[in-house]
């Protein structure tokens, strides 16, 4: 999983409430056994024309917002079906952060397990950037993890994250990575609860 510290780029308003995983990732992109190739799926039904073009009405698609790092969000972004290829899609995409109010909470988590930085703000700190954010020659942003902050324009907006997610990416760890810094410690639990209780363990059968 990348890093994540301070990061610049442009960020792109999608501010329509209630915005599900089934338009972020359409299910015709769930066949795959792997991640291969799921940026093209992320908001495919709106990025895309019936015959295939890109849709040049759709802000991703526009000069200026093209390749951009960051989503400024309406509330209860990412709700709707559990799907983790949103999340991957999006990151394959080259989103970073995702910046709202509200945001689904298995949505939410799956972000924080694959690298991508959710924000909550007040509607103020939003309205600010959501000004910036409809114009191409105002729409660059740093966003600073190790500060907390995100730098737009002249402003210092601060944000607050709890303190093991803001490592964990931070030190681009999964939950399985996080967890086996505690490993001698797992280890030394696992020895004594067994020698404790021996009948637990389960004996290996030797191959024949």
């Amino acid at each position: 999983m990348d890093t994540f510290k301070q990061i610049s780029g442009r960020i792109a308003p999608m501010l329509e409430p209630n915005i599900d995983t089934d338009v972020i990732m359409p299910k015709q992109f769930l066949k795959g056994i792997d991640r291969h190739g799921l940026n093209k799926g992320v908001f495919f039904d709106r990025r895309f024309l019936g015959n295939g073009q890109p849709n040049p009405d759709f802000i991703l698609n526009m000069p200026g917002w093209q390749e951009a790092t960051f989503l400024l969000v309406g509330p209860n972004f990412g709700c709707g079906s559990s799907r983790e290829h949103a999340v991957w899609g999006l990151k394959q995409l080259g989103i970073r952060a995702l910046i709202g109010s509200t945001f689904a909470g298995i949505f939410d988590d799956n972000c924080q397990r694959n690298g991508i930085l959710t924000i909550s703000l007040d509607e103020p700190a939003l309205a600010y950037l959501a000004q910036l954010a409809v114009k191409a020659d105002s729409n660059l942003i740093a966003v600073s993890l190790d500060r907390c902050e995100i730098v737009a324009a002249d402003e210092k907006i601060p944000f607050t994250i709890s303190e093991l997610k803001r490592e964990m990416l931070m030190a681009g760890e999964d939950a399985i990575a996080w967890t086996l810094h505690y490993l001698p410690e797992i280890e030394q639990f696992e020895a004594q609860h067994y020698a404790c209780r021996p009948w637990l363990k389960r004996q290996v059968s030797p191959r024949v």
